[in-house]
């Protein structure tokens, strides 16, 4: 049976959105906030030799260049105020939610309601401050050893690293203004637009290899192909659920007695979204980045040889990063999305069960036995599609970065973005019906008490 609010859901039109002023202010502001940040990319940063830069990213287009510089919206390529993006928030709010689920300490203070949420977002802050300044004094190193700077030393250095943390800052700042006054999921937008931006400019380079004869046709129709197939893959995947079956008893509320009832538990085949890969991924990106900068100088033995075995491409990149993936899908599906203990102890509160199994501890081994075999599933997904563009990208040489993060990244954020202006659209229509049945009762109240007078 579907809901009332499933059918209104489903009936709901796209043409509402002229009417819904709140949405339509929402989708202007979110769009402006996005504009800026990509004035942002094209603003440079401080000291940089803007001629050596560019002769160096046309050479590094070619191979992990690519990658990074697409990952970050272009913004590494031109050494914008906001290289970094926004990876070192994410990466620190990923290693915040995993240490809340180990740390007793940080566990409570997230029960505590809003004032534990405030304190946690706090963390997360200085986490960011913290990784931000690192990676930015590793890439302003980088760039000096590459050659690319005006005037080397440590006041460049210092420039670099205030202007880079203050631009990923700013973006943190943006993404949270996109939540609140936005479509919401403003973290999230500021990477999709990122990777969107750089896609038409990726497609013509490689659109320009194949008529320059560099790569042949039948791979150009198999990449067009296999892009399409994997972003209708994804999608069956991330909409793809596990229900399993909860019984609730009859009960008895003051005098009324409730039926018993059935509803379902949704287990998503992947609970952890795109964050095991974009975790993966920003471990993995940090050293390739560092290596990608200093390569025209002395990389020095150290990354020299982590790059001979873990560059892109390489048979131990490609395990590490699918070990990774797999890792971080039970890791943070376990520990943060899906706790099978919290998940039983609340169906015991509400009186419900799964038939069969007896409540309480019984049905956490139940749960944790259904999501471990649903997982197989999920994290083979996840690795199989951030890893088919990698080996074929390094088979074929194609020279733009067609990543397998970056389409879980821009399906993700496109399937919840609709749902999230679905949501807002579904909200101005069920606040229509009661402003209408409001006016209705009021004429009906008028009516009734004008019938005396007139008698």
């Amino acid at each position: 049976m579907v809901s009332a609010a499933e059918q209104m859901a489903a009936n709901t039109s796209w043409a509402a959105l002229g009417k819904a002023t709140d949405l339509r202010n929402r989708i202007f502001f979110t769009l402006a906030l996005l504009i800026v940040y990509r004035l942002g990319t094209f603003i440079p940063v401080p000291g940089i030799d803007g001629a050596a830069l560019q002769d160096f990213m046309e050479q590094a287009g070619q191979g992990i260049g690519g990658i990074v510089s697409m990952f970050t919206g272009g913004a590494l390529g031109r050494m914008g105020i906001f290289a970094l993006g926004i990876m070192p928030y994410i990466s620190a709010s990923i290693i915040v939610q995993l240490l809340t689920a180990m740390v007793p300490s940080l566990e409570q203070l997230k029960k505590e309601g809003e004032q534990g949420r405030k304190k946690i977002n706090q963390y997360t802050r200085y986490g960011t401050v913290l990784l931000a300044t690192f990676q930015a004094y590793g890439l302003a190193a980088s760039l000096e050893a590459g050659e690319l700077v005006t005037d080397p030393g440590w006041f460049f250095r210092a420039s670099c690293v205030i202007t880079l943390v203050g631009g990923t800052m700013f973006l943190m700042w943006l993404g949270e203004q996109i939540t609140a006054r936005g479509v919401g999921n403003g973290i999230s937008l500021i990477i999709f637009v990122g990777i969107i931006a750089e896609v038409p400019a990726a497609l013509a380079q490689f659109f320009a290899s194949g008529r320059s004869g560099a790569i042949s046709p039948a791979v150009i129709v198999g990449v067009m192909v296999m892009v399409v197939v994997v972003i209708a893959f994804v999608v069956f995947m991330e909409r793809a659920l596990r229900k399993i079956t909860i019984q609730y008893p009859r009960r008895q509320v003051g005098m009324k007695m409730t039926e018993a009832q059935q509803s379902h538990l949704p287990v998503k085949v992947n609970p952890a979204g795109v964050i095991p890969a974009i975790f993966a991924s920003s471990l993995l990106l940090l050293p390739t980045t560092i290596a990608t900068f200093s390569q025209q100088g002395q990389a020095g033995p150290i990354m020299s040889t982590i790059m001979a075995y873990f560059g892109p491409g390489q048979p131990l990149y490609l395990a590490f990063f699918a070990l990774m993936i797999v890792f971080f899908a039970y890791f943070y599906t376990f520990n943060v999305s899906f706790k099978p203990d919290d998940v039983a102890d609340n169906l015991k509160n509400q009186n419900g069960f799964v038939p069969g199994i007896r409540p309480g501890k019984k049905t956490a081994e139940y749960l944790e036995y259904v999501v471990n075999r649903v997982l197989v599933l999920g994290a083979g997904y996840l690795a199989l599609v951030c890893l088919l563009p990698e080996i074929l990208r390094a088979q074929f040489a194609i020279p733009f970065y067609f990543g397998g993060t970056s389409v879980l990244i821009v399906v993700s954020v496109t399937m919840d973005t609709i749902q999230q202006v679905q949501s807002h659209l579904l909200a101005h229509q069920y606040e229509g019906l009661i402003q209408k049945s409001q006016l209705r009762g009021k004429g009906k109240g008028r009516k009734k008490r004008g019938a005396p007078a007139r008698r």
